[in-house]
């Protein structure tokens, strides 16, 4: 992978611009990676990833071909809304894991692709998340991209990381927004008080993150939203909307369910964030043709939202 820095990158540590420039690989893994003799610059290995950059610097990673997993093939249904040699687009189910970790080492979405594949996945990710170039969270529902081969992975993580993937996401959030649109730009990063949470944090600290969202319903003491990611960080959406008074209905996190929502959400056995995934447009890495996927309201956010209409 040719990785290029720029002049914003001056003064960061190495492993730090490293990760800022590939969102994929995590920055402990290019730790490893660095130390391991796989970074190179002008044909020089660079082993030390606590180095301070120039900016306007290039590197060579070169990304080992996976080694042997405990990953088991397991025949789980998926929803496939696209599929090619390249690369299939993921129509997620709430409830099921995208990759293993402590916890839940098998029955994820990583698991079911390892079978629906045949092991022809993207070896970029690492052992333990073959393919996966993003994910949602576990009680998240929709779309997701997942990378046969390396260059496909490539070819879309520089789209991430250039923010010009359309995600929008439907959330159904508490309280009806005084106004029709807005955005959050508020950086996240791992909360100092509950490392299982993300908060919002100072500019010197966290990632960017940006939300914008719209109004699309008003519901009794709720409603139906629209958020467009410029970013993806992890809980975004979550935090973002918590953070201006409007938590997503049935999020155990961020959110403490209206009194008027607790009754309903026991008798529908609703018992996840109302978060759904539902438009991923991004230009094919290969062909170079754009490609958009819709996915409708699965059927259990679908019971809430008819049963909170006014």
């Amino acid at each position: 992978m040719d990785i290029v820095l720029d002049a914003g990158h001056a003064g960061w540590r190495l492993d730090r611009a490293l990760a800022a420039s590939i969102p994929t690989l995590s920055r402990e893994r290019l730790k490893v990676l660095t130390k391991a003799g796989a970074l190179t610059r002008e044909g020089e290995a660079v082993r030390d990833p606590a180095i301070k950059v120039k900016g306007d610097e290039r590197f060579t990673l070169v990304i080992p071909d996976p080694t042997p997993t405990h990953n088991e093939p397991q025949e789980i249904p998926l929803v496939i809304a696209f599929e090619d040699e390249h690369l299939l687009v993921v129509d997620k189910p709430a409830g099921l894991v995208v990759h293993p970790a402590a916890g839940n080492r098998d029955g994820t979405l990583v698991n079911a692709l390892l079978h629906h594949c045949g092991g022809s996945l993207s070896g970029i990710g690492g052992v333990a998340r073959p393919g996966i170039v993003h994910r949602i969270d576990k009680d998240t529902s929709g779309l997701l991209v997942v990378a046969k081969h390396d260059l496909a992975h490539e070819g879309l993580a520089k789209q991430f990381a250039a923010h010009t993937v359309d995600r929008r996401y439907l959330a159904i959030v508490s309280d009806v927004p005084h106004l029709a649109a807005g955005t959050v730009d508020a950086p996240l990063a791992r909360s100092s008080h509950d490392r299982k949470k993300i908060a919002i944090v100072g500019e010197n600290r966290g990632k960017r993150a940006v939300t914008h969202w719209r109004l699309l319903t008003k519901l009794r003491e709720a409603a139906l939203v629209e958020c467009r990611l410029e970013t993806g960080r992890t809980h975004q959406v979550r935090v973002h909307m918590a953070s201006i008074g409007h938590p997503l209905v049935g999020d155990p996190v961020y959110g403490r369910s209206r009194m008027a929502h607790r009754e309903l959400l026991n008798v529908l056995g609703f018992h996840r964030q109302a978060l759904h995934a539902a438009h991923l447009g991004f230009v094919h890495p290969v062909t170079k043709g754009r490609l958009s996927f819709d996915s409708a309201l699965p059927s259990d956010m679908q019971q809430l939202l008819s049963a909170l209409g006014v």
